[in-house]
């Protein structure tokens, strides 16, 4: 059976399921029915098998390494390929906003006076929030 296409191959717009079919009861239904989104549709069957291996090899490119025998890079580049897919950027982890310089003197005097530790300015410093236990 063919995957479900959700764009017209000519002009691009949505696709409407019409009919549906039960093969194992004949049951037939017709109407109006959008197809649930599917963030993996745009995924090519290449990409699908990877994510499949990567899921199994449980993200793990040492065994990947192994099953597909490919090199870590091949591999960092084919997972950055399918992240792209996604609709989504690599590697972008969100990084904290730094305080601006007025909260960076107030940091610095209250190390300068013991009230805060090294270690809690350069935390509050990088812009990262407290560590919970």
């Amino acid at each position: 059976m063919n995957p479900m296409l959700e764009r017209c191959p000519v002009c691009r717009s949505e696709l409407v399921v019409t009919r549906l079919h039960c093969p194992n009861c004949q049951t037939t239904i017709e109407g109006n029915f959008y197809p649930a989104s599917n963030p993996f549709a745009a995924l090519t069957p290449e990409q699908v098998q990877f994510l499949l291996t990567f899921i199994r090899c449980e993200g793990r490119f040492t065994r990947m390494e192994e099953e597909l025998d490919l090199s870590y890079p091949t591999l960092r580049n084919r997972l950055n390929e399918v992240i792209r897919a996604l609709g989504l950027e690599p590697g972008r982890e969100e990084t904290p906003p730094r305080p601006g310089s007025e909260e960076r003197l107030r940091i610095l005097e209250e190390l300068a006076q013991g009230l805060i530790t090294p270690e809690e300015a350069r935390r509050r410093l990088l812009g990262k929030r407290e560590e919970t236990p």
